[in-house]
């Protein structure tokens, strides 16, 4: 399996919020400068991470995106799969919410002794993605020393 740019930079843009932002609006050219992200293609993200509400935003001089939720519920898992869809390490094994096969028939499927692996291996990893929060992250790069850079609208020099 291999998340594409959507679901990395996702992950990195909604962490920027939750560890520079203090909590308010935060503004696409401070998240894109800090995490080297074309502005263009973050709005492109956001949309999607609109859409599954894990992101709200706000018009205006004082606006921005903001995060719908508390970042200790915000799950990597949420935001992979609302950047990319359901995790799946190959076709074969894809189901729908109903557990019904939703990936084109291989028919090899009834003899297939890997297929049960990919799908658990796949489960696996949906397993750590589900239990690794933001809040997780910015513990994390607390620990690590990473300085929070906090958007240049709320720096004031005397």
């Amino acid at each position: 399996m291999k998340l594409t740019t959507k679901s990395r930079y996702g992950v990195r843009a909604i962490f920027d919020i939750a560890y520079n932002a203090g909590g308010l609006p935060a503004q696409i050219k401070d998240i894109s400068e800090r995490q080297r992200i074309s502005p263009r293609y973050l709005e492109q993200i956001f949309q999607k991470l609109k859409k599954q509400k894990i992101l709200g935003s706000k018009r205006g001089p004082k606006g921005g995106y903001f995060l719908k939720m508390d970042p200790k519920d915000i799950t990597l898992y949420e935001i992979i799969t609302a950047t990319e869809g359901p995790i799946e390490l190959v076709f074969c094994v894809s189901t729908d919410e109903h557990g019904v096969n939703c990936g084109p028939e291989c028919d090899m499927k009834p003899e297939c002794i890997a297929s049960p692996l990919w799908q658990d291996v796949g489960e696996q990893i949906a397993a750590i993605f589900k239990k690794t929060t933001i809040q997780m992250l910015c513990d994390k790069a607390e620990k690590l020393g990473i300085e929070r850079k906090l958007d240049a609208r709320f720096m004031y020099y005397i």
